[in-house]
């Protein structure tokens, strides 16, 4: 089914509920609709900080520690 099918599906079957149970599925499509734009912001972010140079000095710096400096090893 097309999207616009299933929004269509979706209207009709809202006009058949009473009210409060459509103030249920507005909030949860609300819900829905926040976790969406959350996860597209952090697949963002996440795009920005792989890409970034801003911490690529660090590659080149010398490991201040090794294993021989564990008191104990697990």
């Amino acid at each position: 089914m097309t999207k616009r099918g299933l929004i269509n599906r979706t209207v009709e079957t809202l006009e058949k509920l009473p009210e409060d149970k459509i103030h249920e599925i507005a909030d949860f499509a609300d819900f829905i609709l926040k976790k969406y734009e959350d996860q597209i912001l952090q697949r963002g972010i996440e795009t920005l900080v792989s890409k970034s140079d801003s911490f690529a000095f660090l590659h080149d710096e010398e490991d201040l520690y090794d294993e021989g400096d564990l008191k104990e090893k697990y």
